[in-house]
């Protein structure tokens, strides 16, 4: 297990004294340390992303237990195990990461945190090399000024940052967010070969409801600081549950909804991309 969330709560304070605010209630929650796709979804308020700095302990619990590998995290500050062991196996992308780039060069940004890490240069410096290749990061642009590249070019030196260090697990917070349509499809895919090929977990904070279904293998459903559903996309956006959480139909699934209606087709809510649904319209027999 990677991570488990045992009876979880959370309060910030509120503007006056003895007032608090709950953003997590009563969360159980278990997560593979590989092979997971997970995507948390829920409205703005909903409690996403105070759930997400609970798993690499950026927040302490209010009450209950968190426990992320063999580290266990309580309420008590002073009980915690060292945090930077837990944030090396805990890779965090934060929305618009590329606000975190400070070095002199794209290369010395990408070493930074291995380096911090304890990586050995020589280990980091090819820990770099492969995730620029990884990344389609070009090694001209190594030696220049992260800030004299694009939007995406810098969210992708930034991310190459936290892959460097080669983390267990990534958790992802609103990573597409700001990019024009074409990059953030090429930042996605790039997480999708993370996941595939490296085996590891991915956990994505998004308000794209398309990333949701194409990606995800499992979804989490916020509403109100609680977990209203956990499973697959399908059953999901099968149910009224996706309605109660306040989220929106896939671009696909209302397609697909509108073809079996003026159609009288039967297409399945398997198919998650325009070029499953093109593939299974082929086969259809239409007389």
């Amino acid at each position: 297990m990677g991570i488990s969330f045992k009876k979880v709560s959370h309060k910030y304070d509120g503007f006056n004294k003895n007032e608090h605010v709950d953003a997590l209630e009563n969360i159980n929650l278990d997560i593979k340390g590989n092979d997971e796709f997970l995507a948390i979804v829920g409205k703005t308020g909903s409690g996403k992303s105070t759930l997400l700095q609970h798993m690499n302990a950026l927040l302490l619990p209010s009450n209950g237990i968190v426990q992320i590998y063999d580290s266990i995290i309580t309420p008590k500050k002073r009980k915690n195990p060292k945090l930077k062991p837990i944030r090396k196996r805990i890779g965090f992308v934060f929305q618009f990461p590329e606000y975190q780039l400070f070095e002199e060069t794209v290369l010395k940004d990408i070493l930074f945190a291995p380096r911090n890490f304890g990586l050995p240069l020589a280990e980091a410096k090819e820990n770099a090399k492969k995730v620029c290749e990884l990344l389609n990061i070009p090694s001209e642009l190594l030696e220049k000024s992260p800030f004299n590249l694009s939007g995406g070019q810098m969210r992708k030196v930034a991310i190459a940052g936290i892959l460097a260090y080669n983390p267990d697990i990534l958790l992802l917070d609103e990573p597409t967010r700001g990019l024009d349509p074409k990059t953030a499809l090429e930042v996605m895919q790039i997480f999708e070969k993370i996941n595939k090929e490296l085996h590891k977990t991915i956990i994505v904070i998004t308000h794209d409801m398309n990333i949701v279904y194409e990606y995800s293998t499992r979804v989490i459903a916020m509403n109100n600081g609680s977990i209203k559903f956990d499973g697959s996309a399908k059953d999901l956006f099968s149910s009224d549950i996706y309605k109660e959480c306040h989220l929106r139909k896939p671009d696909i699934l209302n397609l697909i909804d509108f073809l079996n209606s003026k159609l009288n087709l039967n297409l399945s809510y398997d198919i998650r991309t325009e070029d499953e649904l093109i593939s299974k319209l082929k086969d259809v027999d239409y007389e």
